[in-house]
Formats: C-alpha cells, sequence, structure tokens
C-alpha cells in the first residue's frame, strides 16, 4: 500500500525497551494511563516484547486478562519470567506467526500495537487476524512514531503517517475513531471494530 516495511527488532534489542528514558521521552505514563480508561477485560499487546505494556496493565485489570503476542520466543520468555516474578496469573503468553497473531475469535476488547506495526512483514494477514481476534465494539490502540514530524528523530522506516495508518487499518475493516495527540513523538490512533 506504498510503504516499505522495516526489519523486526530481535530480541538483542530487549534492554532497549526498558531504558531508563523511555518514560521522560515517550511519556509512556500517559499512555499507560489511557489504556486504564478502556472498558476492557481482554486485552493483546501484538508485539509484547518484553511486557512492557502488558505486566502494568495485568497488575491493574483485576478482573481480566493480558494476550501478550510476539513471534519471537525469546520475547516470550522474558514476559513469562518477569510474570511469574511479580506473581501475575492474568498474562498469556501466545507464539503468534508472522501473517497470524493467534488470537482467539472474537473475545478480545482492545488490542495494542506500540511501535511494531511498522515491521509487521504480513500486515494484511496480521490485521485480519486482529479484526477475527476483536469482539464487536472492540478497539485497536495503534501507536507509532510520527512520520511527519522532522523533530521525531527514528528512522524513516520505523515511522509511519497518520494517514498511511488509517488507510492500511481501514482496509482490514475497522473504523478510524479519532487520533490522540498526548504523546511527544508517536501517534495514538484508536480504531473500532463495527458492531454488525
Amino acid at each position: 500500500m506504498g510503504r516499505e516495511i522495516s526489519q523486526v527488532m530481535g530480541h538483542l534489542g530487549a534492554e532497549w525497551l526498558e531504558r531508563d528514558t523511555r518514560v521522560q521521552e515517550e511519556r509512556t505514563d500517559l499512555l499507560m494511563d489511557f489504556l486504564l480508561g478502556l472498558d476492557a477485560t481482554v486485552v493483546a499487546d501484538i508485539g509484547v516484547g518484553t511486557g512492557y505494556f502488558a505486566l502494568p496493565w495485568a497488575r491493574r485489570l483485576s478482573r481480566g486478562r493480558v494476550l501478550g503476542v510476539d513471534i519471537q520466543p525469546e520475547m516470550l520468555a522474558i514476559l513469562t519470567e518477569r510474570a511469574a516474578e511479580e506473581g501475575l496469573e492474568n498474562v498469556e503468553p501466545i507464539q503468534g506467526a508472522i501473517d497470524d497473531p493467534k488470537l482467539p475469535v472474537a473475545a478480545v476488547d482492545v488490542v495494542l500495537i506500540v511501535d511494531a506495526y511498522h515491521e509487521f512483514s504480513h500486515p494484511r494477514e496480521m490485521m485480519e487476524g486482529i479484526v477475527r481476534g476483536l469482539r464487536p465494539g472492540g478497539r485497536l490502540v495503534l501507536v507509532e512514531y510520527r512520520s511527519e514530524d522532522p523533530f521525531v528523530f527514528i528512522k524513516d522506516l520505523h515511522k509511519m503517517t497518520e494517514a498511511q495508518a488509517i488507510l492500511e487499518v481501514e482496509a482490514a475493516g475497522l473504523d478510524w475513531v479519532s487520533t490522540e495527540d498526548f504523546l511527544p513523538q508517536q501517534h495514538v490512533l484508536v480504531f473500532e471494530k463495527p458492531a454488525t
């Protein structure tokens, strides 16, 4: 759809996800507050990595569960170990495929993808799997570095424009609801699965 796909950040980059400066640079605290404000019982973090968002989400979802999806078994091992260390029993690791997130059908309230969609080698197939996994009225929260902003110092292949993200996700059957602008470097795009 007119976009070059980036390579996947491997598990050897896991420390970068947990860097001490991440909250200050990306205001991940604001994103977490936004996510916790969504009405959700079953959530899925696609490209979960080390569980940076999945674990705090699980801590706060007392009556729900977090599905942590990744294609790298090494990342899932890190997620599983960290969840066990914290005594979190509501984190479920899922070994996804490059063309299928392996979500349960029509069971997920909110899907989160943070800085990973641009790396999907099969974005159309992945989105089809996400749409299948979302319940009617369920939402996708897509977070990507803003390509429109020259002051976002991330490699071009690791950024997306709002227009490109909307084009690709709507083509998969989700409706764009809003683009939130509370993060310093990233778009927060919210999409919804039609109720019918």
